[in-house]
């Protein structure tokens, strides 16, 4: 289904055990973040085809952060002295 870890948890207790209505996805598309339901994700992924795992950016329950995406490149860096 998705990646292990953290967002297949989510998804696997929001199909099974939850309503997937409650859950907000947030993805990458074009530039810009999109929202929608997670039963709408399903259908717009076509099961990760055409949106992969890697472009979600946020999941939420009822306005609750389940889990966000960071970004580590910006980090990598820092400890090293501009020549």
């Amino acid at each position: 289904m998705v990646r292990k870890g953290k967002i297949s948890e989510i998804f696997s207790k929001a199909l099974y055990n939850d309503n997937p209505e409650l859950y907000q996805v947030g993805y990458i598309d074009l530039g810009s973040i999109k929202e929608v339901t997670l039963a709408e994700f399903f259908r717009l992924s076509e099961n990760f085809e055409i949106i992969p795992a890697t472009r979600i950016v946020h999941i939420k329950k009822e306005n609750k952060i389940l889990y966000l995406k960071t970004d580590n490149t910006k980090n990598r860096c820092s400890g090293f002295t501009k020549l």
